[in-house]
Formats: C-alpha cells, sequence, structure tokens
C-alpha cells in the first residue's frame, strides 16, 4: 500500500479557453456553475489543511478567470507553492509583471511542436505558437521559472529533440512530455495520431538519455514507465540527483501518482484521480477535500498496488510503475486494468513480466531511426 500524502492538486479553474487543441481533455467549453470566489478560496485553505501540496492552476485557461488574481493571493498567504498551467499565448508585458508578483513557483506553458506549422494545426489557432513563445520570453523576462510542456503524439514526436533545444534556448527550467490519453477531445483523435508502445518505448528512452544534461529537467507525465525505463537504461540515478538539486516541482517518483499523491478538482469542484480518469470521487460542495482525499474507496483502490490487474498486476515493476489507470481505463474499459502504451504489457503472459528486469536498453526500438521515419 502506497502512503497516501498529497503532493499535487490540479484545479480547473474555468473550461473557458480560446484555444480548439485537439487532445484537450475538456468535454464541455463553458458550464454556468464554476466554483466562485468564496469556493475557491474555501477550497484553498482545505488543502492548506492537508499540508503544503503544490497547486497547479490549470483550465481550460486559468488567464481568462477574473479572479485568479484574487485567488493566487489567497494561496500565498496560505503558504501553498503555486504554479500556473496556461497556453502562454495570452501573456504580455503586464501580465507577466503581474504574474511574477504572485510568487509562483512556476509557470507551465504548452508547446506541442518545435515550429509554428506543427503546434499551430495542434491547438486549431494561427499565431498560437509565436504567441505562447512570446509569452514564455516575457516570463522569464520577469524572473518567473518556466516549463514547457507537450503532448506527445506522431505528428511531433520525430521533433523532440529540436523542441529540447528550444526549451533550452528559452531559459525553461523543465521540459514535461506528455503521452496522449483518449479521453475528451482526445478520444475523437485520429487513431494513427497515437503511437505504438513499441514508439513510445522509442521516445521515452531518448528523454531519459536527456538526464544527465543538467541544463534542463526532463519528465515525462501519463507515461509511468518512464521510471522503468530510466531504471534500465541506467539514467535513473541522473534523473533523481538533478530532481534534488532542483526541489519540490522536479520531484522523481514511482510512476501513476493518480489518487496516491494526486488528485484533480474540476470547475465544478468534483474531486477526481487525475484529470484524464473520470472517476467522480466526491464533490467539495459536498464533502471536504480531506474527507474525500483519505475516505475515497477509490483512492484506496489505487494506492494499493495489489489492486492491479493483467500484466500491471504481474509485472515485476508493479511498485515502481502502476501503469498509466487513465489510459486503461480509457481503452481497455478496466481502470486497474493493464497499461495499453507498455510494451512489456503489450507482450504479457504468465512468464513475460516475471522476466521483466532482465530487458536491457536493447529492449527499446532506436530513437534515432525511428525520427528518420517519421520526420515531416
Amino acid at each position: 500500500m502506497h502512503r497516501a500524502e498529497l503532493r499535487l492538486v490540479f484545479w480547473e479553474t474555468t473550461v473557458a479557453c480560446h484555444l480548439a487543441c485537439r487532445h484537450c481533455r475538456r468535454q464541455e467549453l463553458a458550464v454556468s456553475d464554476e466554483l466562485d470566489t468564496a469556493e475557491g478560496r474555501a477550497l484553498i485553505d482545505a488543502i492548506a489543511e492537508l499540508g503544503r501540496p503544490i497547486l497547479v492552476f490549470s483550465g481550460g485557461e486559468p488567464l481568462q478567470r477574473p479572479d485568479l488574481f484574487d485567488l493566487l493571493a489567497h494561496a500565498r498567504a496560505r503558504a501553498l507553492p503555486c504554479a500556473l498551467a496556461t497556453t502562454g499565448t495570452l501573456i504580455d508585458d503586464a501580465l507577466a509583471e503581474r504574474l511574477a508578483a504572485c510568487g509562483l513557483s512556476r509557470v507551465a506553458v504548452s508547446l506541442d511542436g518545435a515550429d509554428a506549422a506543427t503546434h499551430d494545426d495542434f491547438r486549431g489557432r494561427p499565431g498560437a505558437f509565436a504567441a505562447a513563445v512570446a509569452g514564455l520570453q516575457r516570463l522569464r523576462a520577469h524572473g518567473i521559472s518556466t516549463q514547457i510542456n507537450c503532448t506527445l503524439a506522431r505528428h511531433n514526436v520525430a521533433q523532440l529533440p529540436r523542441l529540447r533545444e528550444l526549451a533550452l534556448a528559452l531559459g525553461a527550467a523543465a521540459l514535461h512530455v506528455f503521452v496522449i490519453v483518449p479521453v475528451g477531445c482526445g478520444a475523437e483523435l485520429d487513431e494513427r495520431q497515437r503511437l505504438t508502445a513499441e514508439e513510445v518505448e522509442a521516445a521515452l528512452g531518448w528523454l531519459a538519455d536527456q538526464a544527465e544534461d543538467r541544463r534542463l529537467f526532463v519528465k515525462a507525465t501519463c507515461a509511468p514507465q518512464f521510471a522503468r525505463v530510466a531504471r534500465q537504461r541506467r539514467r535513473l540515478a541522473d534523473l533523481e540527483a538533478h530532481a534534488r538539486q532542483q526541489g519540490a516541482l522536479h520531484a522523481t517518483t514511482r510512476g501513476c501518482l493518480a489518487g496516491s499523491a494526486v488528485c484533480f478538482v474540476s470547475a465544478r469542484g468534483e474531486v477526481y484521480p487525475c484529470g484524464y480518469l473520470p472517476l467522480r470521487c466526491g464533490s467539495v460542495r459536498e464533502a471536504s477535500l480531506a474527507a474525500i482525499w483519505r475516505a475515497s474507496p477509490v483512492f484506496a483502490a489505487l494506492r494499493d498496488p495489489e489492486q492491479l490487474r493483467g500484466a500491471c498486476g504481474a509485472c515485476a515493476y508493479r511498485d515502481a510503475c502502476g501503469g498509466c489507470r487513465a489510459r486503461a481505463a480509457a481503452v481497455h474499459g478496466d481502470w486497474l486494468g493493464s497499461e495499453p502504451d507498455c510494451v512489456l504489457a503489450r507482450m504479457y503472459d504468465e512468464t513475460a513480466c516475471v522476466r521483466s528486469r532482465k530487458l536491457h536498453d536493447s529492449a527499446a526500438p532506436d530513437f534515432r531511426s525511428f525520427i528518420s521515419r517519421n520526420a515531416r
């Protein structure tokens, strides 16, 4: 049983957004009953009662919420470390200056390609790439630590090396690569946009190999097998050393943290294990977040590796990885079942996972040859 130490709370402050991203987990473009300012303050108070988890203000586009700065000030008064996840496209110099005064630990901006054509097509808005890059530059000019988030799919996987170089050029502290979970708008993506398990393995192997460069922290999200891949490629120690050097925002942990260290609060106040796993565990309008966090049967199951089924339940890396519970639910309809995008799960039989620790670097496809096949 994993400890139930809440480390990250993602709050969908609003579903409003001016972009139309193909992969977005949102299914609603507007709701009439989002948490109001008083309810938002109460949520922040409830989070503070659970310790000092990092509170991520997300959306939608959180910068479209009129009372955002009031809520940021309240979170700061409660001594909560805070981060902001944004498209970056609305950040002018004045807004960057206001954000700098809020004491944010990090602002994450999404770049889903290394060039305008790729990013703008995926985000559904011409000029989105240029605006996001300009926003990143303004944030850095005001001394704000930045992070680039990238959703990985076939349209941009060959651009990963270029995106890493762009992140370095923009002075970002971290590059977080998200493997698509087919929920919300992402469920409507052409199946050909999704990478195979072998291709995900190749990309994660390349990402792990960048860990020795301390200029940029790299991390895979919604890809819990990254911990296993890094260990197999003898890069886990590099990642952990970099994380210790950089602090809480760079923590390296076991794989899937949904329900065991992470939770998601929707715009309406509904509580979920993560933003991609639509298992409603309660509502902050009906019970305290602390009560939901401590008593939800869904959270309890997610904290117990013994509950896992199929390949993930039998795998030698079960405790370190656990598989993506959201992707298992979306693809197989079983949130405790096998991870669809893992090579070990794909070749699973009664003995394969028992032998899985014997896999070595050659088990992963070569990323350079993969890039050459997928380059645009």
